[in-house]
């Protein structure tokens, strides 16, 4: 009995062993298995950090890397970690790609900004020359031609000036409110067929103002959306460009004669309008139609509002209304600069001679009578009454047509003409505010 004991204690010590040695080739086979599982987590990444550097130095040599395949890994125990390695890798070279495109994107636009800036101060220095010309000369044909250089040249600031817009920077401000007239009419000068442009501002156009630093940019989101409508319309037809007060503040159509547009690209040009930063509109940019696009992006750094809507011909008006925040109060024209009543420069009046007796000059007889005539005539008047003008006899200025003295030449006169339509606009500008309708030139 005691020997089966003994023999059973022995196997149980022989089973005991053995599982103890299994259980260690268990755990070994387990730590080998992660072992391999790690090194293989590790290489993966390896391979990631290895791929994302030669992209970046492919970035660097001007190149693009390509994407790395998203394949399936094999049936594993390891597959759900390799398929995340592998997406991860994709990921991580389609951000560098997307950080340096964006970073391109950044300083190409500053290079723009830069340029456009170098571009309008020449473009003004040319505007400049070119007024510094017109009054140099007199020649109707020799000015006609300066003016319509001058037409070129500030539509091409325009163009300027559209560039710095879109790379998110305005090249326009001045000082002084704009008045409500000055802004329409600069408006008007700017486009291509300003003939066919006519402006209504009321008494608001000389009454009601922006300022400084809106005013400029006004002007511009009008002049794209006035040469849009002038393209877009037949040229036979006129161009309505109207201001008015409204509740919210200043509001300004631009009314066309055009064909009747479809509701769905309305829509989506005033969706546009009233959020560019959520329309892609890389095909009106391949299609080179920027001005919408310019117009949105002044509106929206001002907080205007543009609508599209059909009118009652069939056309399309543009509606811009400028809130009240915005509008400045302009000084009556009469109360800010009329000139004393004395000093006013009218037409030239009639000569009149002082009513006091007058000194014979050398070789003027005087008439029997006449020394006391001025006198007589102020006491039949009242002291308010001004003197009547007394002719006088001149002696010895009659000269044979022969001994006549013939009037000297005078030669032309530069900057006549200039200084008369320089007057004609700065009149205009300063007239009377009742006017309804007036045709702009350039």
């Amino acid at each position: 009995m005691a020997g089966l004991i003994c023999g059973l204690a022995g196997v149980a010590t022989m089973a005991a062993r053995g599982a103890r040695t299994a259980a260690g080739a268990i755990q070994a086979a387990a730590e080998e298995a992660r072992a391999t599982a790690l090194a293989a987590i590790a290489g993966a990444a390896a391979a990631i950090e290895k791929s994302v550097q030669w992209s970046a130095d492919e970035l660097c040599r001007g190149g693009r890397p390509p994407l790395p395949d998203l394949q399936a890994p094999p049936a594993s125990p390891d597959a759900e970690i390799d398929k995340a390695l592998s997406a991860l890798q994709v990921r991580a070279v389609a951000s560098l790609i997307r950080v340096h495109d964006e970073s391109q994107s950044v300083v190409l636009l500053e290079v723009l900004r830069r340029l456009a800036m170098r571009e309008h101060a020449l473009v003004g220095k040319a505007l400049e020359a070119l007024s510094q010309l017109e009054m140099l000369t007199d020649d109707p044909e020799l000015l006609a031609k300066i003016f319509e250089i001058d037409h070129l040249v500030t539509r091409m600031r325009r163009q300027v000036e559209s560039t710095a817009v879109l790379g998110g920077q305005s090249l326009r401000s001045v000082r002084r409110p704009v008045p409500v007239k000055s802004v329409l009419r600069g408006a008007v000068s700017e486009v291509v067929q300003y003939p066919r442009v006519a402006v209504a501002a009321g008494s608001v156009g000389a009454e009601v103002g922006l300022p400084g630093h809106v005013g400029p940019d006004l002007t511009h989101l009008l002049a794209e959306l006035i040469e849009n409508a002038c393209e877009c319309s037949d040229p036979a037809t006129k161009v309505m460009v109207r201001a008015q007060r409204v509740a919210n503040g200043l509001a300004v159509e631009v009314e066309d004669r055009a064909i009747p547009m479809h509701p769905q690209t309305r829509a989506q040009m005033n969706h546009l309008l009233q959020a560019p930063d959520e329309v892609d509109v890389s095909g009106q940019v391949r299609a080179g139609q920027l001005g919408l696009l310019v117009a949105a992006k002044i509106a929206q750094s001002h907080g205007l509002s543009v609508l599209l809507q059909e009118n009652v011909t069939g056309g399309t008006t543009a509606l811009v209304v400028i809130p009240a925040r915005l509008l400045v109060a302009i000084p009556s024209v009469d109360d800010a600069s009329a000139p004393p009543q004395d000093a006013r420069p009218l037409a030239p009046q009639p000569q009149q001679v002082a009513a006091t007796p007058a000194t014979p000059r050398p070789g003027q007889v005087p008439r029997p009578g006449t020394a006391g005539a001025p006198e007589a005539a102020q006491a039949g008047h009242s002291a308010d009454a001004p003197a009547l003008p007394t002719r006088r006899r001149q002696v010895g200025t009659f000269h044979p047509p022969h001994e006549r003295k013939q009037a000297p030449v005078t030669a032309a006169t530069p900057g006549l003409a200039a200084a008369f339509r320089t007057g004609i606009q700065a009149g205009g500008q300063a007239g009377s505010p009742t006017a309804s309708t007036e045709h702009p030139s350039p």
